[in-house]
């Protein structure tokens, strides 16, 4: 028998305020959030803008660095080729040389779980029917959130949940299924959000937004976005429903993020940017060895806006490559440190909607524009995001390529000239280049633009392969994981498997091999 949860506005909303690890927040937003009663709430929007000002703020959680620690930074962040830690955690046996670690595995699907999916649909049952625009901005938050755990794990409980089974579990959508519902949610919100801008609605999101400051157009330019990004990335796997969901996303007359001004973010002032505990105060990550190699090969201005030179040298940055042999801490902790983050944590920057215009157009779809036009704008806007303005020598370089890399401490890490996975693309864009090579260089640079969201990093590395990354030097997978295929995903989390097996059994024979890391998801057909 199927029951939907009943859960009372009071219970609810308390349950929210304790047991979320981000409940800290609501000190800042609200004198005593403690006294109230639900026509209070609903008087002034408090009963569905509360929760989502939390479900922003654990999109990558704010005030608790060692579980943001595990939910990001010690999986996509590193598997990007972005960052890479000098801790030799569990005496170097850990997921950064694939010696995964069930209890590292189950952080993010329990942090997004327990405080974003269960405050956008409390703000859900309670807006829907009355404050349709609340329910339009859940359902953004919520597919932003569930496409990372999904392209994380694969199935997720997306359309189920909260709702138990015969067994008193839950159901899972397999990721094609959450996919086609991301679409329908996002279409929804877009609809609902560009009806209100077009009666010149009050915009009642002020209060509770730490993006857009309840900016509704803003909102359906980054959902627009969102639906294009999902669109490109099953692209292989379904191409008609990628270029139907794409032309959809294209043709909307609010448009896309445009400007750097535009960017997702996600404001936690006063509390500062995680990863800068991570860096600064732990010293347990730092620059990777791709970064190294690909932005000094390019000489990217960019460079110093990411990391901090090492006391070699001022020009001097140091990387550590992935999954090699680290005995101490001490060996690599005086390699590039990042540089210090500002209050906002980035997930998607307006330069990443130009690189998929770029690809939408290689794909041939309507509204597009041109490759070269989308490439040249994505790389532009990236410049503009930090205040440099020498991008048209830039990306005039056709000579410059991704540098070899020398690891000073060990030369069993050395990826020399002339070795596979050391790319040779160039900056400058080439109109008769092939295909795949025009591909190359719109992923590489949007690899670049994107810094440091790592977990989108990662999932664009899996569909494409660009840029090329260095393999780990030990893979202690036992085999699950064949090293020249680098990690594909996360296995399904220990948590799942104790307390709703059935399910999660089920969901595991939608996947397209065991439930390892090796097994590549359904949008995953490289």
């Amino acid at each position: 028998m199927n029951s939907r949860r009943n859960i009372s506005t009071l219970f609810a909303l308390v349950a929210i305020m304790l047991v979320s690890a981000c409940t800290k927040k609501f000190d800042e937003i609200n004198t005593n959030p403690y006294d109230f009663n639900e026509e209070d709430l609903a008087a002034d929007y408090r009963l569905m803008g509360e929760p989502l000002s939390q479900a922003q703020l654990c999109l990558l959680i704010y005030n608790d660095p060692p579980t943001a620690q595990l939910q990001q930074n010690l999986n996509a962040d590193i598997f990007s080729g972005y960052m890479m830690s000098p801790t030799p955690f569990e005496g170097n046996i850990n997921n950064t040389n694939y010696g995964l670690l069930y209890y590292w595995n189950n952080r993010p699907w329990q942090v997004t779980y327990t405080n974003v999916m269960k405050s956008c649909d409390f703000t859900q049952q309670k807006a829907k029917g009355t404050y349709s625009d609340f329910y339009a901005w859940a359902q953004i938050i919520k597919v932003e959130a569930m496409h990372r755990i999904s392209d994380i794990y694969g199935p997720i409980m997306y359309t189920h949940y909260g709702v138990l089974n015969d067994e008193m579990g839950i159901d899972y959508d397999s990721q094609e299924q959450a996919y086609n519902a991301f679409f329908n949610d996002l279409r929804e919100a877009v609809d609902t959000l560009t009806a209100y801008i077009n009666r010149n609605a009050v915009q009642r999101f002020t209060s509770f937004d730490l993006a857009y400051k309840g900016d509704y157009t803003q909102w359906v330019k980054f959902a627009n976005t969102l639906r294009l990004r999902l669109a490109i990335r099953i692209a292989g796997v379904n191409p008609q429903k990628a270029k139907q969901e794409g032309e959809a996303a294209l043709s909307h007359p609010l448009g896309l993020l445009k400007t750097a001004a535009d960017n997702f973010a996600i404001n936690i002032a006063p509390v500062t940017h995680p990863l800068n505990i991570m860096c600064y105060t732990w010293a347990d990550i730092r620059m990777s060895a791709p970064m190294e190699s690909i932005l000094t090969g390019y000489k990217d201005p960019r460079l110093p806006h990411y990391f901090v030179p090492t006391d070699d040298g001022a020009n001097v940055y140091h990387g550590i490559r992935n999954g090699i042999r680290i005995s101490a801490k001490e060996e690599y902790s005086g390699f590039s440190q990042l540089v210090k983050f500002n209050s906002n944590i980035l997930f998607m920057t307006a330069a990443e909607a130009w690189f998929l215009k770029a690809e939408a157009a290689l794909n041939g779809w309507k509204g597009a524009g041109t490759a070269a036009d989308n490439y040249a704008a994505g790389i532009t806007t990236s410049f503009n995001q930090y205040g440099i303005n020498n991008v048209n020598d830039y990306m005039n370089n056709s000579i410059d390529k991704p540098k070899p890399y020398v690891d000073p401490q060990n030369p069993e890490n050395n990826v020399s000239a002339g070795d596979p996975h050391l790319s040779t693309i160039t900056i400058k864009w080439d109109e008769s280049a092939g295909r795949e090579q025009k591909l190359e260089r719109i992923i590489t640079q949007k690899w670049i633009a994107m810094f440091p969201e790592g977990q989108e990093a990662w999932t664009e590395f899996r569909r494409t392969g660009y840029p090329k990354l260095f393999p780990v030097v030990i893979n202690n997978s036992g085999g699950t994981i064949p090293t020249e295929k680098f990690i594909r995903r996360l296995p399904m989390p220990q948590v799942e498997l104790v307390t709703n097996p059935k399910a999660v059994a089920r969901a595991i024979t939608t996947l397209k091999g065991p439930d390892t890391g090796g097994t590549p998801l359904w949008w995953d057909i490289r």
